[in-house]
């Protein structure tokens, strides 16, 4: 097996992309006579012509668009192996998973003072299901997730960090629009868009049991994994909801959210797992919990 040496592969994509010796030997800050001779050296260890030169211009052959390809594969890999082993020893990010919606439960803010509390730890951000944060979270693939009130597996914790009322979501053509607030049993003939029940039993049942508690079953053929998926097809006609009440600040078009008499809550929760990294979990879990009783 060959070796080439990553300066030689350097000199090479200089030319390469400056397909002319002079350019690319003042490029690299080197004469033209070393450059010529390493190019030269380099075809006769691969025995193959990587350019294809006359007196007027100098053409990559297949070969050499070939080696070019590699050669910026091999010289991006070495460069970022550089960077991964002197920073060996830091601290690797603080990874928290986090529901769609708690972008509208100003998970941008809390992000910020974070970041002023912890100025030594990055976060690294995944957003996902509920279900799947906690999967993530007991493999310990997730250091942190905000999801909706769920099961728990053994050895995950978790906190509840704040509770809010749901509101009927409607398109704005809608002919109850126009009220202030409105008795569920009123939209008993309307398609209702609902949260997976796949995705979240206990979301699914909860909203079920709200119609069903009103004196009717609904009509929900259609169902969605992301409440913005959800307040997306009520945007486009496609039927009503019932979302938490922060999906009102969602900012699509062609929306009207209306309270409605009801006594279910949608409970937003951190969660985590005490097996790596407890006492760092705990201390961010408590300034989250100070973050979001200011914030409520």
């Amino acid at each position: 097996m060959m070796d080439i040496d990553l300066r030689i592969l350097r000199y090479f994509i200089a030319v390469a992309e400056e397909l002319n010796f002079s350019k690319a030997a003042l490029r690299l800050n080197i004469s033209q006579p070393p450059l010529s001779f390493a190019i030269k050296q380099l075809e006769q260890e691969l025995d193959l012509m990587l350019f294809e030169r006359n007196s007027r211009q100098v053409v990559l052959t297949n070969a050499g668009i070939r080696l070019y390809k590699e050669a910026l594969f091999i010289l991006g890999h070495a460069n970022s192996l550089k960077h991964t082993l002197h920073h060996a020893d830091a601290r690797p990010p603080v990874r928290i998973g986090f529901v769609g919606s708690m972008l509208y439960r100003n998970l941008t803010g809390l992000l910020t003072e974070l970041k002023r509390q912890f100025p030594d730890i990055t976060f690294a951000l995944t957003e996902a299901n509920s279900s799947e944060i906690i999967h993530d979270t007991d493999r310990g693939n997730i250091d942190l997730g905000f999801t909706h009130a769920n099961q728990l597996p053994v050895g995950i914790e978790s906190r509840t960090l704040m509770s809010e009322p749901f509101l009927l979501c409607l398109p704005q053509n809608s002919s109850h629009a126009t009220k202030k607030s409105l008795d569920l049993a009123a939209l008993k003939h309307e398609n209702f868009i609902f949260f997976s029940r796949s995705v979240s039993p206990a979301y699914y049942e909860m909203l079920l049991s709200m119609c069903v508690s009103a004196g009717f079953f609904p009509k929900a053929n259609d169902e969605a994994k992301h409440w913005l998926s959800i307040t997306s097809m009520v945007s486009q006609n496609l039927g009503v909801s019932i979302v938490p009440a922060c999906m009102q600040h969602c900012g699509l078009p062609n929306l009207k959210f209306i309270p409605f008499k009801h006594t279910q809550r949608s409970v937003t929760d951190v969660v985590w797992s005490d097996k790596k990294e407890a006492k760092l979990k705990q201390e961010i879990v408590d300034f989250t919990a100070r973050f979001y009783a200011a914030f409520l």
